[in-house]
């Protein structure tokens, strides 16, 4: 993302010295966070959620899945998701939560380029060949990926707590 969106402190969830969490704090989670946790919703209305990795890149959260996955159904139906990510601590931290619509990612250029960024946050293990308009992976097969255009981030600092909105 080019341009910090606009921080907004919500007071009702927040300690009294708290202040808004800047976007860099809450950029640099997005970018390092290795453990994601996908929410989607099924066909019937009912959640699913699942645990995945995840990369920052353009603005976007980038998530993987196999055309049989649960998560490739859902989303196909309904691109509305949440991924969210913490350290599960009460205390210290910062969890982010970001909200959105999950469009198919095809492009084999654009593709490329997140194949590199992949490797570059996980390491060799999940270097992906781009091919048919998906990553491909000699022990996994075809991953398709879905960008998840933020609508809203929630940021949950949690010393002191604050909870910081940024809308986009």
């Amino acid at each position: 993302m080019d341009v910090s969106p606009n921080a907004e402190l919500d007071e009702r969830f927040s300690s009294p010295a708290a202040a808004a969490t800047p976007w860099t704090d809450t950029a640099e989670v997005l970018a390092s966070a290795e453990l994601w946790w996908l929410t989607t919703v099924r066909v019937d209305g009912r959640p699913h959620t699942t645990p995945l990795l995840a990369v920052w890149e353009g603005g976007d959260l980038h998530v993987t899945t196999g055309d049989g996955e649960q998560k490739f159904r859902n989303l196909s139906a309904n691109p509305e998701c949440t991924v969210t990510t913490g350290n599960g601590l009460f205390a210290h931290g910062l969890d982010v939560v970001v909200e959105g619509s999950a469009e198919r990612v095809d492009d084999e250029a654009r593709l490329a380029v997140l194949a590199e960024h992949w490797v570059a946050k996980y390491g060799e293990a999940w270097r992906f060949e781009v091919s048919d308009g998906s990553f491909s992976h000699p022990e996994g097969g075809a991953a398709l990926v879905f960008a998840v255009h933020p609508r809203k981030i929630l940021a949950f600092h949690k010393s002191p707590h604050a909870q910081t909105r940024y809308r986009f």
